[in-house]
């Protein structure tokens, strides 16, 4: 029987220095913004509105880290009430998720009307830009809720490198292991195919590469430029190909713990490679799934200039070599040193395994731990 895989592109993407006059193609429409508090103070969004001639424009400027439910409540009504033609994204992946999701709101009030929604992000990171995921978040159960659906797509990705240069030097940490992690997880998904690969790959060249050297000088316009791209081809991938066990805990502990996403997805990568590829005394480990996904780490790995005599030594090498990487962003190992309260993430352990095994990006994982496999993990991140 003939394994049928499915790629597709839906997002017009366009990129380059100093290209939101592309903007004023849209003149005379009713134009939504949402963005936050940080877009006004730094200019950003007056930006936005000075490429908007002769447009009505209404800004939703309350977004919030973590894509909370009651803003997208709020943002709703408020939109609802203006009845935008286009709605302009712009910020983080916060922004973009907000903006997904209240437009996914706005087409079930009338799904008569269309609605226009560009992504313009302003960190690299997070791929949302190019993706049919949104992650609600609800702070009264400490919970984060990753949606799916081609309906959230945006239809436009402007990525101007300009407008990421002035992001701080932990945010560029957190958003660019962010894509890291996305990248690592399409290329050993169940789903990977050579499409997604040859984005993966790309990604990881340039992220690797770059994401040092954007750390260090935020005003290093070809670094940002690189990484603006990585974050996207490895939106595009994972889109196509699904995430993992990494996005399924970092969803739960940084949920339960309001640890920003990039960064737990960075502390937990190291300790994926090693459970996926074999290397932890698991359940699974024995397996001949591990085999085949610590070729895949081995193989990545060789691309980026880590070598290793064996499969398993390449994916050992691999994780040490993400674990190197953070310690250079300033990106501690442990939940301990991050300041977590440890006895309370003692009590909620059996409550994140429970959310981790629950989550939908552990579908496309390419083992399938077991809830003693998550407490190990769990209690490796810890530190204690």
């Amino acid at each position: 029987m003939t394994h049928t895989l499915h790629f597709s592109l839906k997002t017009d993407i366009v990129y380059g220095p100093g290209l939101l006059d592309r903007l004023e193609d849209f003149r005379g429409q009713r134009i939504g913004i949402i963005t936050d508090a940080v877009m006004v103070s730094s200019g950003a969004l007056e930006r936005i509105r000075a490429r908007l001639p002769d447009c009505v424009v209404t800004v939703f400027a309350d977004v919030a880290p973590e894509t909370p439910l009651g803003v997208i409540m709020k943002g709703t009504a408020c939109l609802a009430e203006f009845a935008p033609d286009v709605i302009i994204a712009l910020g983080g992946g916060s922004s973009m998720d907000t903006a997904k999701a209240i437009r996914a709101s706005l087409r079930e009030i009338d799904g008569s009307k269309r609605i226009i929604l560009i992504a313009v992000p302003t960190t690299s990171g997070t791929g949302s830009e190019v993706t049919n995921y949104t992650v609600v978040s609800d702070p009264e159960q400490g919970r984060k809720y990753p949606l799916c659906s081609d309906d959230i797509l945006p239809d436009i990705a402007l990525l101007d490198p300009e407008l990421v240069k002035s992001v701080p030097p932990h945010i560029t940490a957190d958003t660019g292991m962010d894509a890291i992690t996305h990248g690592l997880e399409a290329y050993v998904s169940t789903k990977a195919s050579d499409f997604t690969d040859a984005f993966v790959e790309k990604a990881l060249d340039l992220a690797f590469s770059s994401l040092p050297l954007a750390y260090a000088d935020g005003n290093d316009l070809r670094a940002r430029e690189a990484m603006h791209h990585a974050s996207c081809m490895a939106g595009i991938a994972f889109n196509a190909a699904g995430l993992g066990l990494a996005h399924a805990l970092a969803h739960a502990i940084g949920g339960r713990f309001h640890i920003s996403h990039g960064r737990i997805n960075a502390m937990l990568l190291p300790h994926v490679i090693e459970f996926n590829a074999g290397i932890y005394n698991s359940s699974v480990a024995s397996s001949a799934s591990c085999l085949v996904t610590a070729k895949r780490y081995s193989a990545i790995g060789r691309r980026l200039g880590i070598e290793s005599p064996t499969v398993k030594g390449g994916a050992k090498n691999l994780a040490r070599a993400v674990s190197r990487l953070n310690a250079r962003l300033s990106i501690p190992a442990t939940l301990k040193a991050l300041g977590i309260d440890m006895a309370e993430y003692a009590r909620g352990e059996e409550e994140l395994i429970q959310s981790a095994l629950a989550d939908t990006c552990l579908a496309t994982n390419p083992l399938k731990p077991a809830s003693e496999d998550i407490k190990a993990l769990i209690r490796t991140l810890a530190g204690n």
